[in-house]
């Protein structure tokens, strides 16, 4: 049985159902789908701060704690934490409920890397402040 968590006390970025279409042979949640709306949330707080397009250059320290199933609601938290000239690094986490509980458990946890680009694709600065 997992442990109990403290979900983290904000609005998620992102709040999802876990669908049939998302799983493998063996009926669970691909880890590709769920990383893939971690790095969507990452990267909606990534545009937000660099106020434009941004690409996903790292992904690092993931693991998983736990399976997400289908029909579970999961929740993506993502916050910033390295802002630098071009790059954005976001933590983002991810948490499941069952459809059957009110209980909310952490799924994963990464820290995603963004560049801020142009229209170009080229590296653009960061202005967090103008």
């Amino acid at each position: 049985m997992d442990e109990p968590q403290a979900c983290p006390d904000e609005t998620p970025v992102i709040r999802t159902i876990a669908m049939p279409s998302d799983t493998n042979p063996e009926g669970d949640i691909f880890g590709g789908w769920l990383m893939s709306q971690m790095d969507l949330a990452g990267a909606t707080v990534a545009f937000r701060l660099a106020r434009g397009r941004c690409a996903t250059v790292a992904v690092d320290g993931m693991t998983f704690l736990s399976p997400v199933s289908v029909g579970d609601e999961v929740s993506l938290f993502a916050r910033p934490s390295r802002v630098g000239r071009t790059s954005i690094q976001v933590e983002v986490e991810a948490w499941r409920r069952r459809r059957d509980s009110e209980a909310m458990n952490k799924v994963t946890e990464g820290r995603f890397t963004y560049v801020a680009i142009d229209a170009g694709r080229r590296p653009r600065p960061v202005n967090p402040e103008g």
